[in-house]
């Protein structure tokens, strides 16, 4: 290329030409993460706060010695040990690069450009994003005042367009789980051909013993799917591993869409070592799920209004009040997550940590 040419190549893109990108990616919401506390208390991502279990650093240090070798496409053992822990098939289970990346491959194998995908609103923000990104029309069912899923308005606004329905439960950003029998019935109200995600990212922590059991749910459901993930209880949320329980047709589809060597080497070998742990694992989603109850019943005494939460995290509603909370809280050392105007979530960390929440959360009543 001559310097004329190269010289009207740089003039011709400095004048904005650009590739042609999809113009309905200007609709897709931008996910937004938990912002990092420069100093002070992180309140705004439902990180486990605890470091490793003792033995999975390790296992983890020993497979990053190969991470010059490509990890196990099909995370063959790993496959076999979450099979054996839940007690199904192990072609009913999926990996996947956290259930976010599952999200995503039950939109390819579902839906097509001008399907409806139903879910309450708010729910995962995951949802609305990966529904827009696939060309689909978001369905979105406001929750009850109590905070809770609408199934009875979700069943209804399920039509012949329908693809997906995704039931977050405990739900993501408000705490609330749905009981079996109330799940039940709205499966059976829901069409054959439409698949139901159940995703159960929180259920380690859910202690409420009338809550639904995904996995119990799936075994005769064709069209049910469970996702869940070890980022949460598990604390390995940098690594990036979840799973989906489903029947086999549904299990292989993902199989099929999964980005190839998604699941690193290391992310396996810590959910395997993770497994061997669970008395130890349990141990600590104990000592959470007392610190939840604590700051909830802390919280309800200053005379907020507090929804049952069944997961590592609690919500306030606060409307207009939202980014004055989440200014003061800052202000006091304590980062929290809002949503919009719509309130704020804030996730059950160390004790110090919750006490410093209480504290700030007292003063600004």
């Amino acid at each position: 290329m001559s310097t004329t040419s190269k010289d009207m190549a740089v003039t011709d893109y400095g004048r904005g030409s650009s590739p042609r990108l999809r113009t309905s990616l200007d609709a897709i919401p931008v996910y937004v993460p938990g912002k990092t506390a420069a100093s002070g208390w992180k309140l705004s991502s439902n990180e486990n706060p605890y470091p490793p279990l003792a033995g999975v650093l390790e296992a983890v240090t020993v497979a990053a010695a190969q991470m010059h070798r490509y990890p196990d496409l099909h995370s063959t053992e790993l496959t076999h040990r979450l099979a054996e822990h839940l007690s199904v098939p192990a072609a009913h289970i999926a990996l996947g690069t956290g259930s976010s990346g599952l999200l995503q491959q039950l939109m390819q194998i579902t839906v097509d450009p001008g399907g409806e995908v139903v879910y309450a609103w708010r729910s995962f923000e995951s949802y609305p994003i990966v529904t827009r990104l696939f060309g689909a029309r978001p369905v979105e069912v406001p929750l009850t005042g109590g905070e809770a899923h609408d199934l009875d308005a979700m069943a209804q606004a399920v039509t012949d367009r329908t693809r997906l329905v995704f039931v977050c439960t405990p739900n993501n950003p408000t705490g609330r789980a749905l009981h079996r029998d109330e799940l039940e019935r709205f499966l059976d109200r829901l069409p054959v051909d439409v698949l139901v995600v159940l995703d159960e990212a929180y259920v380690e922590f859910n202690t409420d013993p009338h809550c639904a059991d995904g996995v119990e749910l799936y075994r005769d459901r064709p069209n049910v799917v469970v996702l869940r993930t070890f980022s949460k209880a598990y604390g390995l949320a940098g690594l990036r591993v979840g799973y989906a329980v489903a029947h086999a047709p549904v299990a292989e589809a993902l199989r099929k869409t999964a980005v190839p060597f998604g699941v690193s080497a290391t992310a396996q070998s810590a959910a395997i070592a993770s497994l061997d742990r669970q008395a130890e694992l349990m141990e600590r989603v104990d000592e959470l799920v007392t610190e939840r109850e604590r700051v909830h019943k802390a919280l309800l005494e200053q005379g907020w209004t507090v929804p049952d939460s069944q997961a590592n995290f609690v919500w306030l509603r606060l409307g207009e009040q939202t980014t004055a909370f989440v200014d003061h809280c800052r202000d006091a050392g304590v980062i929290v997550r809002p949503y919009g105007q719509d309130g704020v979530r804030i996730t059950i960390g160390e004790r110090q940590a919750n006490d410093a929440l209480v504290v700030a959360a007292g003063h600004f009543r």
